[in-house]
């Protein structure tokens, strides 16, 4: 099998590092096509000496990495102690990106992202790892299909390790840096994405028939907070109490669907209301003729999910970026998602981290998500 995962929870970054290159030489020797590094903040500092190390013991032909609050290495998931987790894969064609933000009077630049005909051949996706200070991930995303010409899953995440600039560290090759991205653009292998955002629906789906921006004026041709004070008189105690944690809204990506289910909305925050013109603003945009249903969210409805998206899929290796939001912070105990992907899989190599926001597609197109939790599943072609 083409893939291997190591994960060491030793304090020492140098034991650390020999603990997880051996485990997967051991598994898939030296000179695999890539290699993905997941570091602790508690060896951060030592990124450089740890990311030189995995290149001169496994000898990978594209390395990258970050720093991240919890660290996953198969069914566990370290949070906020020394970890140092690695994946490996022999997969085909990789090409190593290291992506910089520009400001202009226009907006935010992205470049980096090298034009079509340059990618690998039979390219299949992106994977990206980013500082939430310092790269626009979601510009990235809005432009990607528009550089390029080409429509490619992105599946990632932002560095959890830091709560400013220039804390989290990111690895590409043989270089270390503390802002814009780092990823590899796949080809050749088989993949596969779950996106498992965690919410339940609540009430009917409606039509925007008033917009502005974020702001949504009227639903099915009422306004729209009426529309919510209507929705919460109806809901039982549990429900409500959900709501009063916060109340969230999927937007419908694909509206050619007759009927929405699982996957088909795109989850975002329900940001707040104006009384005074009856508006909700939501954390997104928003567009007249877009279909609307509110959701909630607590440890059941995420954990209902996450067991739901993964029970028919199978693979051969993965890699989880889960938020750093859930774990012991929404379920109660670590291990959760972790234990559940690889539950699923069979314990197959499984490693990735905690992000301080999710990258992944719902409905065919890539998203910025939040409190979800992101799955690459790679098969053995």
């Amino acid at each position: 099998m083409p893939f291997a995962a190591g994960l060491s929870q030793h304090p020492l970054a140098t034991h650390a590092v020999a603990e997880i290159t051996g485990q997967v030489l051991e598994r898939l020797g030296e000179a695999p096509d890539l290699a993905v590094l997941f570091v602790s903040a508690a060896h951060g500092g030592a990124m450089d000496d740890i990311a030189a190390a995995v290149r001169s013991l496994l000898v990978p032909d594209v390395l990258i990495g970050c720093t991240a609050s919890s660290i996953v290495g198969g069914q566990r998931e370290v949070e906020d102690s020394p970890a140092v987790s690695l994946w490996a894969a022999r997969m085909g064609p990789v090409m190593p990106l290291r992506l910089r933000a520009q400001r202009h009077d226009g907006g935010v630049a992205v470049s980096g992202f090298p034009p079509a005909d340059e990618l690998p051949p039979d390219a299949r996706a992106v994977l990206l790892l980013a500082d939430p200070f310092s790269f626009p991930a979601d510009v990235f995303l809005d432009g990607l299909r528009d550089q390029v010409g080409v429509e490619l899953p992105v599946i990632g995440g932002l560095a959890s390790a830091a709560r400013g600039p220039g804390g989290n560290r990111l690895v590409v090759d043989g270089t270390v840096v503390a802002d814009g991205a780092v990823g590899a653009v796949l080809g050749g292998v088989e993949l596969a994405t779950v996106v498992s955002q965690g919410c339940r629906p609540i009430g009917d789906p409606m039509t925007v028939t008033r917009s502005e921006h974020q702001i949504v004026y009227e639903l099915a041709g009422r306004p729209a907070l009426e529309r919510v004070q209507e929705l919460v008189a109806s809901l039982d105690p549990s429900d409500l109490a959900l709501v009063e944690q916060g109340l969230h809204v999927g937007r419908v990506i694909d509206e050619h669907k007759l009927d929405y289910g699982r996957g088909d909305f795109l989850i975002r925050n329900v940001l707040g209301a104006d009384r005074e013109v009856q508006a909700v603003a939501v954390g997104d945009e928003v567009d007249v003729g877009d279909t609307l249903q509110f959701q909630v969210r607590d440890a059941d409805s995420a954990d209902e999910d996450l067991r739901q998206l993964m029970a028919s899929e199978r693979a051969d290796g993965a890699l989880l970026f889960t938020c750093n939001g859930r774990g012991s912070h929404l379920f109660g105990s670590a291990d959760h998602d972790a234990g559940i992907i690889s539950g699923a899989l069979g314990g197959v190599p499984l490693a990735g981290m905690s992000c301080a926001g999710e990258i992944g597609p719902v409905g065919g197109r890539s998203f910025l998500h939040g409190f979800t939790a992101s799955v690459a599943l790679f098969l053995d072609p």
